[in-house]
């Protein structure tokens, strides 16, 4: 269809319900021509990192989910869960979820819902999933909430985000939101996961269970309210409330094209089969997991397994032997720190690292001659590990290089809610794959670099189709970041010629040095923490203290206390030969550092950081600062 930029512009305000038959499958081919010329350019680039060409041209979510069945097989595997009570994860199948979500979704236009933010929250489940496109599918707008929020936070997201009604996947949730709901304000329902009949509907307090019945018999007599729904690319799918270190939380608002886009565009670097199986463990409310697991897992026909827990992870692992793995630098550097304390322990640490650092090269000749240590390695990952893929933060390169040493590619990612979140990555192939890169920008969107300082890094800038519609009724936040359809990420770094991105620290972070010079506190952190007895730091920054004595860059930091107590000995309850010890290690990094860049102070922390849920230190919380 060549003039379908000219139809999706006709029908851009046009109101669904009210378009005729024709007129709405003329949009719909013209999404797809959309979407199409996308998958074709993918297909045909002399791009060299584009190695995958067969993503398929999906307009919407819903799109995606009742296509799933017929693409990939009725009985296909979507969803691996351990149910309550069980040792063993039960399977849910493509053609079993679509019908599932058909019916969540009729009942819940039943209940009056068309149009309206529906909230979910809870723990990684398929029930989750299930509702997310249940919502997505043509009833409403989906609004993933944060678990971790207090009571208040959450009735404040409801106002915030005029949610009518509340999925909860937990009791403790349910309990939560009715008790919200009786504050009398925009919430009208709230639906219990685990709630075997209705409360009161009178009220509007449901099952989930029984709604999905009800919703299975309004199907089998007739009833194709929500089958017949209408779905434009455009419009908001979700909005998804920004949880980071600072500042409050803002609703993005992500429509079905930005999401579709972002998932067709990611596949070109990264090689995803049918056969594989994504293992969820961080919290599904961020778009990272919800776009990059759950969502591409769909696109590209994978399955999808749920993590109990952090503490189950090693366990779920063995049992049911994913082959995909994204998270946090957290999570990897603890993989890498225990791997490294074990093989000590063995008396192995020093041999077997030889032995990875050898295999790098010979690797490269086809010859893996660390496969049998490795093998043993990952069986604890469940022994299929095919990739790791790390985002939301820096990861330590020496983390990368020792995955890929064992064979294992160990990928950067960079993305940001505010783009659905993936605006580059690092390609699974070896020789495109660049340690200290937080990737190569993705086709079809343009990145530039604005208000460069004298050693060339600036704020980082995106446009293109998974940028978000902007901040729920906020407009004044949307044009502060938002200009010509150009995103300020509020990242600072640069590209290199082969339009890698690098990642410098983040623009609201930076500390201003007494001679003027930028100081990046994530530079020195990252540096920090590679120390053996650093387990987590923040690096901050004094600069209006009257006592010059007490200016200065500082490091608050938690000390490895294993590491520690194995060089210190007895002498490691002593807190002042472990923070003598560990100011040794920050002395030799500052003598590779220009005066006004050192550390002046040293905070030693006992316990854990204030942290976002997606692990992140707050870093202008006074808490994180001091010691304890």
């Amino acid at each position: 269809m060549e003039n379908y930029k000219e139809i999706l512009e006709k029908y851009a305000a046009a109101d669904l319900d009210r378009m005729t038959d024709d007129e709405y499958k003329e949009l719909k081919e013209a999404e797809f021509a959309d979407m199409k010329f996308m998958a074709d350019s993918i297909a045909e680039s002399d791009v060299p990192e584009v190695m995958y060409r067969i993503g398929r041209p999906i307009t919407d979510l819903k799109m995606m989910m009742e296509s799933g069945a017929d693409t990939y097989g009725w009985d296909k595997v979507l969803y691996h869960q351990i149910m309550p009570g069980d040792d063993h994860f039960t399977e849910f199948s493509y053609g079993q979820v679509r019908d599932d979500v058909r019916a969540l979704g009729t009942a819940m236009m039943k209940l009056g819902l068309k149009g309206a933010h529906i909230g979910i929250i809870g723990s990684n489940c398929y029930e989750w999933a299930e509702t997310y496109f249940a919502v997505t599918g043509g009833l409403g707008v989906a609004v993933p909430l944060d678990k971790e929020l207090s009571a208040e936070e959450l009735t404040n997201l409801v106002n915030m985000g005029d949610i009518k009604a509340v999925i909860c996947c937990q009791d403790k949730y349910y309990d939560i939101f009715r008790e919200i709901k009786a504050q009398k304000n925009c919430l009208d329902i709230v639906i219990g996961v685990n709630r075997k009949e209705h409360e009161d509907p009178k009220k509007g307090l449901y099952s989930w269970n029984l709604l999905r019945e009800e919703g299975r018999k309004l199907i089998e007599e007739g009833d194709r309210s929500y089958l017949d729904a209408r779905v434009r690319a455009s419009d908001m799918a979700a909005i998804v409330f920004t949880s980071g270190t600072t500042g409050v939380s803002k609703g993005v608002m992500l429509s079905h094209r930005n999401l579709c886009s972002d998932v067709l565009i990611a596949q070109s670097y990264l090689e995803v089969c049918p056969s594989d199986i994504f293992f969820s463990v961080l919290p599904i409310h961020h778009t990272y997991e919800c776009t990059c697991t759950m969502i591409e897992g769909i696109f590209m026909g994978a399955s999808m397994a749920f993590c109990r827990g952090l503490k189950y992870i090693t366990k779920d692992m063995q049992m049911v032997h994913p082959t995909f793995l994204l998270a946090v630098p957290l999570i990897y550097e603890k993989f890498y720190n225990t791997i490294q304390k074990t093989l000590k322990k063995q008396g192995q640490d020093k041999l077997v690292n030889t032995l990875f650092a050898a295999n790098r090269y010979t690797s490269k000749l086809g010859l893996n001659i660390a496969r049998p240590i490795a093998k043993k390695i990952m069986a604890q990952f469940g022994g299929n590990i095919d990739m790791f893929i790390a985002g939301g933060a820096r990861v330590d390169p020496k983390v990368l290089a020792f995955f890929r040493s064992m064979g294992i590619p160990c990928l950067q990612g960079y993305g940001l809610t505010e783009t659905s979140p993936m605006v580059a990555l690092n390609p699974d192939q070896w020789k495109y794959m660049r340690n200290e890169s937080a990737g190569k920008i993705f086709q079809f969107t343009e990145c530039k670099i604005v208000d460069r300082d004298e050693d060339g890094n600036g704020e980082i800038c995106f446009r293109g189709p998974q940028v978000m519609m902007g901040y729920y009724k906020n407009p004044e936040a949307t044009a502060e970041c938002m200009e010509d359809g150009w995103f300020h990420t509020g990242d600072v770094g640069y590209v290199d010629k082969d339009g890698y991105v690098y990642i410098t620290g983040r623009r609201k972070n930076v500390i201003i040095a007494a001679n003027g010079k930028n100081v990046f506190p994530e530079e020195l952190e990252e540096k920090i923490a590679r120390s053996p007895y650093v387990e987590e730091c923040m690096v901050w920054a004094v600069e209006d203290k009257d006592d010059d004595l007490d200016r200065g860059i500082y490091v608050t930091l938690r000390p490895d206390m294993e590491n520690v107590k194995e060089t210190l000995g007895d002498r490691a309850n002593d807190e002042g030969a472990v923070k003598a010890l560990i100011s040794s290690e920050v002395d030799k990094l500052n003598a590779h550092w220009p005066d006004w860049k050192r550390v002046k102070h040293i905070v030693i922390k006992k316990s854990e950081f204030n942290k976002t849920t997606g692990m992140k230190i707050r870093r202008f919380v006074e808490e994180n600062k001091l010691a304890d």
